[in-house]
């Protein structure tokens, strides 16, 4: 069967209806899934699978530093649990820190890509420590056997506690943990809202929101999102 529209860009209408009739997610998801001729939400992903997060990784390689970036509400922590879920189902190991969401949050936003959580077994890990800084995902990361895989929930909190180095320094260290490890780091990271005003179809480097500096070079691919829309590419 084939839909009005990507997966991506159905979830992102049922969401803005979500918010505009204050109709609760998993009901606006169903009604959009009704409209394609489905019976509900997980009836249509499980049986039109939406293979953003598999794209994605298949174009990461081992040592790699990707930064994942957009304005709110545009599907950034989405894409970056999607790329974990194609991880686990790749083989590797795959952890989301995040500073961020909850337990309750993450699940939620799993199921709404129509993954049962319980089906990823040992593979998939969630870290919710206030002590997530560079230093302590490097320690957690290197607990784990095989293959690994970082998703980091968001690049701007890492160094708000002042007893953490400056975010400059993590972004580094991480990049060299990667880089020794081969393991591969994906980072959240928020869009100035300048982006908005500014006239451009996505963001790219230049809209990143960084009240503190990071070297952007530490990065070795940059995937942005809007209105539907991905840019995946290398770093200069």
């Amino acid at each position: 069967m084939t839909l009005s529209a990507p997966i991506y860009r159905l979830k992102r209408q049922a969401k803005l209806r979500s918010r505009e009739t204050g109709m609760p997610l998993h009901a606006a998801l169903d009604e959009a899934a009704r409209r394609e001729g489905f019976r509900n939400w997980n009836h249509l992903s499980q049986s039109i699978p939406d293979n953003r997060g598999a794209a994605v990784f298949r174009d990461l390689m081992p040592g790699d530093f990707m930064l994942l970036g957009a304005r709110p509400g545009q599907g950034k922590t989405l894409l970056g649990l999607e790329i974990a879920v194609a991880a686990v189902r790749a083989g590797w190991d795959a952890t989301f820190f995040t500073l961020d969401y909850t337990a309750e949050d993450v699940v939620g936003r799993l199921r709404s890509l129509g993954i049962d959580p319980t089906s990823l077994g040992d593979g998939f890990h969630l870290d919710m420590s206030d002590e997530i800084c560079a230093e302590y995902m490097i320690a957690r990361l290197e607990e784990r056997s095989g293959r690994r895989l970082a998703v980091i929930d968001y690049l701007q909190l890492l160094d708000q506690r002042r007893d953490r180095p400056i975010l400059r320094q993590q972004v580094e260290d991480l990049k060299v943990y990667l880089g020794n490890s081969g393991s591969i780091g994906v980072a959240i990271s928020q869009v100035d809202r300048a982006f908005d005003a500014g006239g451009k179809a996505i963001p790219d480097l230049t809209d990143l929101r960084l009240p503190n500096p990071v070297d952007v070079t530490s990065f070795t691919k940059s995937c942005f999102l809007h209105d539907g829309r991905i840019e995946f590419s290398g770093v200069a």
